[in-house]
C-alpha cells in the first residue's frame, strides 16, 4: 500500500488536526485514514507497507518465546511492550497485560499516546491488575487464552515482591514451561540497575537488569533493551 506521506507524517497532520479542531485525537487519525481511502486508522496501520521498530520486533518472536524488554524509566517500555500487543492484535490474535503500575485509564491514554484507538482493540486486550500477580496467578488466567496470544506482565520483578511466593528463578521456569506448552508470548517489562550509566554505553545490556534475587537470564529467549525509544536485540537464551 502507498500512502500520501510516511507514517509518522499522518500521525503529526492528524495531531495537528485534532489540536486545531478541538477533535479526539483517535478521531483525528479516523479521518487522515479516509482521506488515505480506508475506513480506519487501524486499518491503515495494518496495511502500511512502512515496518515499525515494534514491528520488526514482533517479526522476531516465535510462539513460545519468553521476553524481556529492559530500559531505564521514560525510556519507553511501556510503550514499546503495548505496541508489541498491538501487532499481535493486528495479526488476529489477543493481548493482554498484567500490572499494578498502572490504571487501565492509564493504558488507554497510552493507546491514544502511540496513535492507536482503544476501541478498535476491545475486543481483543484483557488488562488485569490484580494484587495477587504471580506466576501461579497468570498461569490460572491464561490457562483458556488461545495460542498466540502475547502477554505482557509489567515488571518482571513484581513477582519477587511478596516472600510468601515462591523464588523469582523457579516462577520464571514455570512460566516459560508454561508459554513453550500453550504457544504464548510472555514479555516481561524489567527494571534497570541504577548503576548502569547510559553516557558510556549506548543501552544497557543483561547485566544491567535490576535482579534483588537471583535469576538465570539465560531463561529469555530474546532480550531487547531501549535507550530513547531507540530499540537494541541482545542475546539472552
Amino acid at each position: 500500500m502507498r500512502l500520501s506521506a510516511p507514517l509518522y507524517r499522518l500521525k503529526r497532520k492528524a495531531r495537528l488536526l485534532s489540536r486545531h479542531e478541538t477533535i479526539p485525537l483517535h478521531e483525528a487519525l479516523d479521518r487522515i485514514a479516509v482521506e488515505e481511502g480506508l475506513r480506519s486508522w487501524s486499518l491503515l496501520a495494518t496495511r502500511a507497507d512502512e515496518k515499525t521498530p515494534a514491528g520488526e520486533m514482533f517479526s522476531r518472536l516465535n510462539l513460545g518465546d519468553l521476553v524481556l524488554l529492559g530500559a531505564r524509566p521514560r525510556h519507553g517500555k511501556t510503550l514499546m511492550s503495548l505496541r508489541l500487543a498491538i501487532e499481535a492484535m493486528k495479526a488476529g490474535n489477543r493481548g493482554i497485560f498484567f500490572t499494578l503500575e498502572y490504571t487501565e485509564r492509564d493504558i488507554q491514554d497510552r493507546f491514544e499516546a502511540i496513535g492507536e484507538t482503544f476501541e478498535h482493540f476491545r475486543d481483543l486486550f484483557e488488562f488485569d491488575t490484580s494484587e495477587a500477580i504471580s506466576a501461579d496467578y497468570i498461569m490460572q488466567r491464561l490457562v483458556s487464552v488461545p495460542k498466540g496470544t502475547l502477554v505482557v506482565v509489567d515488571y518482571l520483578q513484581i513477582l519477587d515482591q511478596n516472600r510468601q511466593k515462591p523464588d523469582l528463578m523457579v516462577q520464571v521456569r514455570a512460566l516459560k514451561a508454561f508459554a513453550h506448552e500453550k504457544g504464548l508470548i510472555i514479555v516481561f517489562i524489567s527494571q534497570i540497575d541504577r548503576s548502569c550509566d547510559l553516557s558510556v554505553k549506548a543501552y544497557p545490556d543483561l547485566e544491567d537488569v535490576r535482579l534483588p534475587n537471583p535469576l538465570d537470564l539465560g531463561l529469555f529467549d530474546k532480550a531487547f533493551f531501549l535507550n530513547k525509544r531507540e530499540v537494541q536485540l541482545r542475546a539472552a537464551g
